[in-house]
């Protein structure tokens, strides 16, 4: 699949890996739309683009809302004509363990809240379901082909303390192979659907954790370091470009083995 020209939405896009993606597609000719929270960090990558010589553009965006969603997708219709590669990498991370019993008491003393569970549902599941949803509407309707991708982990296989987050991780990745069961049943063939499933990525957060505890997370890294973001935005543009890429979930995590 040629690249040049196409339209790609991408949330998340105002920091990270969403960042990182959304220039990398420009940088293969693609226009990109632009969807974040923040107003600022999307000026800013928007802006980074456009001095670069790209086409994009941005709205502030809550993923977990149907119509903010309809009006990214829009965005792109009205702007650029199509949408072709939609990249969600909005996501939040509420870590904590289900129940905490006390050392000395044995009685459980906190547990993983209701709210802190449901955010990250909302978010990274719910979330991706409306922006692919409003995404493949528009690409039916209007007789446009691409590829709809699923951002997934590695922890999809688990991750202790991270029960919420794991849930919708394990959930992403099985997506592709259900899409496109469901396209290839309506006889939709233009549209593939890929998950990627990153290691630990070294984005400003992963970054600025406890250095301790990053040391610990790389001894079990084969690559011994973080992958980058730009890495992860490298395997989204191969999948764009190879269409025997469809219904799969890949990994890049720097050889992680769980």
């Amino acid at each position: 699949m040629e690249t040049q020209g196409l339209v790609a939405v991408v949330t998340g896009g105002a920091s990270g890996i969403g960042e990182a993606v959304a220039k990398s597609l420009v940088g293969s000719g693609m226009n990109v739309v632009l969807g974040d929270i923040s107003p600022e960090g999307l000026d800013r990558v928007k802006s980074e683009i456009v001095a670069g010589g790209g086409q994009a553009e941005a709205l502030v965006v809550d993923v977990t809302k149907d119509a903010d969603n309809a009006a990214l997708m829009d965005l792109a219709m009205e702007k650029f004509g199509a949408i072709n590669v939609v990249v969600p990498c909005a996501g939040i991370i509420r870590d904590g363990l289900f129940v905490s019993p006390d050392n000395q008491t044995g009685k459980v003393r906190r547990c993983m809240t209701t709210e802190d569970f449901r955010a990250v549902v909302e978010v990274n599941l719910v979330g991706t379901f409306i922006t692919l949803r409003e995404a493949a509407v528009r690409m039916i309707d209007n007789g446009c082909g691409g590829v709809l991708f699923t951002v997934s982990s590695v922890q999809k296989s688990g991750g202790v303390g991270q029960l919420n987050y794991s849930s919708t991780k394990a959930a992403l990745a099985m997506w592709p192979k259900l899409l496109v069961g469901e396209f290839q049943m309506r006889n939709i063939k233009n549209i593939r659907v890929v998950s990627i499933a990153p290691g630990y990525v070294g984005t400003a957060m992963v970054r600025g954790m406890n250095q301790n505890a990053l040391e610990k997370i790389l001894a079990g890294v084969p690559l011994a370091r973080l992958i980058e973001p730009e890495e992860i935005a490298d395997m989204i543009r191969y999948a764009v470009t190879n269409e025997a890429v469809n219904a799969t979930c890949l990994e890049i995590t720097g050889g992680i083995i769980k």
